[in-house]
């Protein structure tokens, strides 16, 4: 039974499942900052909009001041996916890690530091972080999970179990992969155009009735995305093209990550989104223009 989680990561998803988790088990918090740790050890963490949660979680910047812990969520960014999980080497060897990062290759960061079982998970929900203690809930959509390398399905089922009892969306399948490649070549053409054009992800990205509509972009990006994936021999589980739309028709025009971060001049995921993607092209010998021109936009951007 799952009585102690650890949040790795304390930024938006970090929080949303954090301070949902709070209310069913004891939840510990592993910040990169040791201010954010005490505002939150002072003030607690609040969940807003489509949650309200005012909940209690232990917080430390010291990975040596966690107590033990039965599942451990990996929920940093990408960029800092390598720091965390070194600071998770050598301990709690009890504990079951899932990792929730875009992109690709997020378990084989963790895996290079240690023996933990492993669970594969990506998730659709975001939020809007409003400071070190309060989080807007603003999608709630799922998280998907799923088994890497030797774990069992049933303790997946037992994590995906806890994650509902909180409150929060969730699927578990036995085979991830097809659903982690919808989410990357949706991930990489969204936030990329985003981060391109500084647009909130919102229906133009859907619009294609004129020749120079912005969404006749986002579907061909899509669609060599889709040929790679193909490739690969991936049978992806949803439609890029068709996540893309149901997204705009949401009402909200949700700002990427992506573009959060190019406008606070912070390192992108671009990396492990764009460039898993277009990395995976010329490994399976697939022509991208227009996502090797994103990719090299965003760089650009980053540098």
């Amino acid at each position: 039974m799952i009585r102690r989680v650890c949040v790795v990561g304390a930024g938006t998803i970090g929080s949303l499942f954090a301070g949902h988790l709070a209310r069913v088990v004891e939840v510990s918090v592993l910040t990169r900052r040791a201010d954010h740790a005490g505002a939150l050890a002072a003030h607690g963490l609040r969940v807003t909009g489509r949650s309200h949660i005012e909940a209690h979680v232990l917080a430390t910047a010291n990975p040596a001041d966690l107590p033990d812990f039965d599942l451990g969520i990996v929920a940093c960014k990408g960029t800092d996916l390598e720091s965390a999980a070194q600071a998770l080497e050598s301990r709690f060897p009890n504990a079951t890690l899932m990792t929730v990062q875009n992109g690709l290759g997020a378990e084989a960061v963790v895996r290079g530091h240690g023996d933990w079982p492993l669970i594969s998970a990506i998730t659709f929900m975001s939020g809007t972080r409003h400071s070190d203690v309060e989080v807007e809930y603003v999608l709630d959509t799922p998280t998907w999970v799923g088994p890497y390398e030797g774990i069992s399905m049933t303790r997946v089922e037992e994590v995906a179990a806890l994650i509902a009892s909180a409150g929060l969306e969730v699927q578990a399948f036995a085979d991830l992969q097809p659903a982690q490649w919808s989410k990357l070549i949706f991930n990489a053409t969204v936030n990329g155009v985003a981060a391109m054009t500084g647009l909130a992800h919102d229906a133009h990205f859907a619009q294609e009735d004129e020749q120079d509509d912005l969404g006749r972009l986002v579907r061909t990006l899509m669609d060599e995305g889709k040929t790679v994936a193909d490739a690969a021999g991936i049978e992806l589980h949803d439609d890029p093209w068709e996540m893309n739309v149901l997204a705009t028709k949401r009402g909200s025009a949700h700002r990427p990550s992506m573009l959060e971060d190019v406008v606070a001049q912070r390192p992108t995921e671009v990396e492990s989104i764009n460039g898993a993607l277009v990395r995976e092209a010329v490994r399976t010998g697939v022509e991208v223009p227009l996502q090797k021109a994103l990719y090299a936009f965003v760089r650009g951007k980053e540098a």
